[in-house]
């Protein structure tokens, strides 16, 4: 069963298996894109447009909690594929144990850190101390540090129930999670006025349910890889290699929290002088964090269509079956593209509707920043999914560090001088511009290296045509 399921990867035909496979990681990655779109949403229009800003803040933080989560979740995913596929399934379970002690340890000492600190770390990134979105970041990250357990838990052991076969059990949980942040979110902001509070309550408790949910689930006769603590052998060396296996990723969100700092701080450095109004500062970080949710509800479907292709590219360069692999290197990367093209047209058309939608009674400087700076920041949005699915390919073909330097190319290498270089030359637009420059130039720099990775695969399947045919 499990064999004919696999077989399929190879016989099925390239375009249903795409829409097979991509359906759910779409569904996930839009579902965890809504958390913060919704949260801005009724902030902005319940609270204030600078309570936007506020949440903005908090973001780099966020993501530094996603990189341990991913570091120990998918580090342990990647352990529990190769011990069951070796038949050394006790292995695999006492390497979820570990994860999930991990897990727990690493939000304890956070909400820790993050409490005792609270002030230093929200100053470190706020545009100054007199600022109001200053003090709405504060509110609302105090209140979720307190959920940074849960939040580890669940977006960590997620990866491990997809790595034993389970991927709809981890939609389920983000669907669950999603639409109770919803509905508290409602209960929270608009019913009891509860304000940022509110939504980051919503947030802490939608995660505690999603984390009830899989726990349950990895704690059932369900389960193929089931969690006992009872029967824990701590291991240091389990403890290295799920570290080794999670680190690139978990390092690349790293430098994406380093990204978001200096977004933010280049933003509220220059927002007052650009826009020309005393709280410039605030009013720029309230526009980015608009523009940055908009950003990744388009983007997270490419990043779905992206996980849905890897096991069919996977799979098919294993089996040498180069005609599949360029199949669904093409479709993957042209339902990207169509994604990415569809989205660029609405923001260029309505950014004025899209700002509206956030803060319906935008003071003349959101409105005059917000709509312009989503248009040059989406510019090259395109050709994103190019990027987003050539970079992944080289995973597949098996050359993981060059998928991870061309991430790190966009994400760090070319975005962290120009966001120096551009904002000290040209101010808050200067920053603004970065972005886009980066993106293009990375795309360049990955259309070279993908031209050649293609023209190897070209000559391997002319190979293999000629080998049958002798054959």
């Amino acid at each position: 069963m499990k064999n004919d399921a696999a077989n399929r990867l190879g016989t099925e035909k390239v375009s249903k298996l795409l829409v097979k496979f991509s359906i759910p990681a779409i569904t996930g990655m839009v579902v965890n894109a809504l958390y913060n779109f919704v949260d801005r949403i009724f902030v902005g229009h319940a609270v204030n447009e600078l309570a936007l800003g506020g949440l903005s803040l908090v973001l780099p933080f966020l993501t530094i909690g996603m990189a341990f989560a991913m570091l120990f979740g998918i580090g342990t995913a990647n352990m529990i594929s190769m011990r069951l596929g070796q038949g050394r399934k006790p292995e695999a379970e006492n390497a979820l144990t570990h994860c999930f002690l991990l897990l727990t340890g690493a939000g304890i000492l956070m909400t820790i850190f993050g409490l005792v600190f609270l002030d230093q770390l929200m100053e470190l990134v706020g545009p100054n101390e007199n600022s109001e979105s200053l003090y709405y970041a504060k509110e609302y990250f105090r209140i979720t540090l307190y959920g940074t357990v849960f939040f580890l838990i669940s977006f960590g052991l997620s990866h491990c129930t997809r790595a034993q076969g389970f991927p709809a059990v981890t939609m389920k949980a983000m669907i669950m999670g999603a639409v109770l942040n919803i509905i508290f979110d409602a209960i929270f902001i608009l019913w009891f006025k509860w304000g940022v509070q509110g939504a980051a309550w919503a947030t802490i408790i939608a995660q505690f349910c999603s984390t009830i949910y899989i726990l349950k689930f990895i704690l059932s006769k369900k389960a193929v890889v089931k969690l006992d603590i009872r029967h824990l052998k701590p291991d240091i060396s389990i403890v290295r290699q799920i570290m080794a296996f999670g680190s690139a990723q978990a390092l690349l969100q790293f430098l994406f929290s380093i990204t978001q700092f200096l977004n933010i701080k280049s933003a509220g450095w220059y927002g007052e002088a650009a826009l020309g109004v005393s709280n410039g500062g605030d009013i720029a970080l309230s526009g980015l964090s608009i523009v940055g949710a908009i950003s990744m509800l388009i983007l997270m479907p490419v990043f779905g269509i992206n996980q849905g292709a890897q096991p069919i590219l996977g799979y098919n360069y294993g089996a040498k079956n180069y005609h599949r692999v360029l199949r669904a290197y093409t479709g993957a990367i042209t339902a990207a593209t169509l994604i990415c093209i569809a989205g660029f047209f609405i923001v260029q058309l309505f950014p004025v509707q899209l700002v509206k939608l956030f803060a319906p009674d935008a003071s003349p400087a959101l409105m005059q920043f917000t709509p312009r700076a989503m248009r040059i920041i989406m510019m090259i949005l395109p050709l994103a999914g190019f990027q987003i699915v050539s970079t992944n390919f080289f995973v597949v073909t098996g050359r993981p560090k060059i998928s991870v330097f061309l991430s790190m190319l966009r994400q760090c290498i070319i975005l962290f001088p120009c966001i120096f270089l551009f904002g000290r030359f040209f101010g808050l637009w200067g920053v603004i511009a970065a972005a886009p420059f980066s993106d293009a130039l990375s795309f360049i720099i990955t259309g070279v290296f993908i031209f050649f990775e293609l023209r190897k695969l070209k000559q391997l399947l002319k190979q293999n045509d000629t080998k049958r045919a002798l054959d």
